[in-house]
């Protein structure tokens, strides 16, 4: 299978970083005169629109923050489903009933966390082994429009520039797109977690030890007395992720 362009994944590291505008995001997202209204941004989304831009992946990603359906410290069994029943595919002959299976978990992941790369990835993967090219291209997009979203936010190499995620997941799973093996995050502040990685990243001579990113607005809304407890993350070298040109 494909692995993703690393000169489309870095194309945002040599921009100015667009840190998300939390004022200016709820503003747009929820004017309906908006070409950033959410729920229309969010129906192109889901039924694959190809025309979406950059623009409309910020708002999107980051507007999701806003809506009642952000609950990052819930579960996702429908997730967990997905991740032990890929675990046994034999990618080379896949069972048909299997990546039928697959895709109905991921419409239910979906609705939990529509912007999880490897939730986006699976589905890329089913549907194209099911020869379903059209949908294996849609769903790689959103995959690739997102993790776009999230490199384009802030390099990562300081505590001040971090990238901003709205699930821890959402961290490791880009990571794991820039084939980066990384080792245990850690918190290092009320807001920003500290991703070490296993080798040193070489960028402009300048080895990096790992990423820093943005959580804060996974606790916004935390419950009195939550404990999170980090679920089981999936690798993307056992099922690259798609590119297409």
């Amino acid at each position: 299978m494909k692995r993703l362009l690393l000169l489309l994944l870095f194309a945002p590291l040599f921009a100015a970083a667009r840190v998300p505008d939390e004022e200016m995001i709820l503003d747009r997202t929820l004017d309906a005169e908006s070409p950033y209204y959410y729920p229309s941004l969010m129906m192109r989304y889901n039924a694959g629109d190809a025309t979406l831009t950059d623009d409309d992946y910020h708002y999107l990603y980051y507007g999701f923050a806003y809506r009642d359906e952000y609950k990052p410290l819930a579960s996702n069994p429908d997730l967990d489903k997905m991740l032990l029943l890929i675990a046994g595919i034999d990618p080379d002959k896949p069972d048909v009933t299997t990546l039928e299976t697959l895709i109905s978990l991921g419409n239910d992941a979906l609705a939990r966390d529509p912007f999880s790369p490897k939730i986006l990835n699976m589905m890329s993967f089913a549907y194209g082994a099911l020869g379903d090219k059209v949908r294996e291209k849609a769903y790689a997009d959103r995959m690739n429009g997102v993790i776009r979203a999230i490199l384009a936010s802030g390099d990562g190499f300081t505590e001040k520039t971090p990238r901003h995620v709205l699930m821890f997941d959402h961290a490791l799973d880009v990571l794991a797109a820039e084939d980066l093996p990384y080792g245990k995050a850690r918190i290092i502040s009320r807001t920003v977690e500290f991703v070490p990685l296993l080798a040193p990243y070489v960028v402009d001579g300048k080895k990096r030890k790992g990423f820093y990113f943005d959580f804060s607005r996974v606790y916004r809304n935390k419950p009195e007395g939550y404990t999170y407890k980090r679920d089981r993350t999936w690798q993307f070298n056992n099922l690259k992720p798609r590119t297409y040109k």
